[in-house]
């Protein structure tokens, strides 16, 4: 019997969130998963009795990226005959996905052991006028510190190519080049930025610089978005000529001990972007709280911020990039965005 009820509805509602984020192929994928996956193959029973919330477990994209990494590594001459950037019908990719699905269950039943890593590079084009804004209102240094990290590969955001609209940042001759679609008035992109430390975490880090690792994040990216695959090689090659740090981690912990360790002249910059609402609430609430105990501490020469790319609601159909500054503690919700980092529209720091 084919999946239904709530894992089905979870295929089914990943498909149109595929559609909306530009990836027909994925999204076509997803719908037929719920027709292909039942109870006579062991991947199928696991995910049609998946003990947890689907959702917030993301089974539908560990499907999709177990079936991609197949493609990637040659394993499935007959699947990858049916992916981009070739075309196929859903009656051939339905058969091509059920023949792998039989012939590689191991590999897919461990797939799905693990959340997916997604490190989208396209972020860093939506977090770096926020990070501007840090170092505008600071005149100081940052000291980065990330949560879920992945592969940590947007901790070297100011070593990419920005392009908004006519306004350029970065280093023209970088591997990675954003060029976001601009609604409105492009974001401000003055002031002087420099990072003193760039640190990460994530439960589950990704080691970008081994080949397993890229493996790993390549297969994640969408089949027919060739522009994230790019970029994404872009940043694997930054990654391996210059330096940072990605601890294995809880966020809690880790935010608490970097807090501790700061010292005057830097400006402690917290980061992340669509992870806030995967980590348990009692995790949330802790890094808030410490925010916070050091935000009631911070002074000009140590200031701690708080610079976000989340939906303000689960329901919103755009992230929205939040900043929190202290001294002061004010919150400006600067920007609303596309998930993926395909668009952004300035909105001027309102008050949030």
């Amino acid at each position: 019997m084919a999946l239904g009820g709530g894992i089905a509805a979870h295929f089914l509602a990943q498909a149109d969130s595929c559609d909306r984020l530009g990836s027909p192929f994925t999204a076509r994928l997803c719908r037929i998963l719920v027709e292909v996956l039942d109870d006579t193959t062991a991947t199928g029973a696991r995910v049609a009795n998946w003990p947890g919330e689907v959702r917030d477990d993301a089974v539908a994209l560990r499907m999709c990226g177990g079936l991609h990494r197949l493609v990637l590594e040659g394993r499935d001459p007959g699947l990858a005959a049916v992916y981009p950037p070739h075309e196929a019908g859903d009656a051939a990719l339905a058969s091509a996905v059920r023949a792998a699905i039989v012939a590689h269950e191991d590999a897919l039943l461990a797939n799905l052991d693990s959340p997916p890593q997604t490190n989208e590079i396209g972020r860093s084009g939506m977090l770096l006028p926020g990070f501007l804004a840090i170092a505008r209102e600071t005149r100081l240094p940052l000291a980065l510190c990330e949560i879920g990290s992945s592969g940590g590969l947007n901790l070297l955001f100011d070593r990419f190519a920005y392009s908004y609209g006519d306004l350029n940042w970065g280093d023209a001759a970088s591997p990675v080049r954003l060029a976001p679609d601009i609604r409105g008035a492009p974001p401000p992109l003055d002031g002087t930025l420099s990072v003193a430390s760039r640190d990460g975490c994530d439960i589950a880090p990704v080691d970008a610089r081994s080949q397993a690792g890229r493996m790993r994040l390549r297969s994640y990216v969408w089949p027919d978005q060739p522009l994230r695959h790019e970029r994404l090689e872009g940043a694997f090659q930054l990654a391996r000529e210059h330096e940072y740090s990605l601890a294995e981690a809880d966020a809690a912990s880790f935010v608490a001990g970097r807090l501790a360790g700061r010292t005057p002249g830097s400006a402690f910059a917290l980061f992340h972007s669509i992870m806030w609402q995967y980590m348990p609430h009692e995790t949330r609430a802790a890094i808030t709280r410490a925010m916070a105990q050091a935000g009631e501490a911070a002074t000009a020469e140590a200031p701690v911020a708080h610079l976000r790319m989340e939906p303000l609601e689960l329901s919103d159909p755009h992230a929205t990039l939040s900043l929190t500054l202290w001294p002061g503690g004010r919150t400006r919700h600067l920007a609303r965005c596309d998930y993926h980092g395909r668009w952004i529209e300035w909105t001027g720091g309102h008050d949030g």
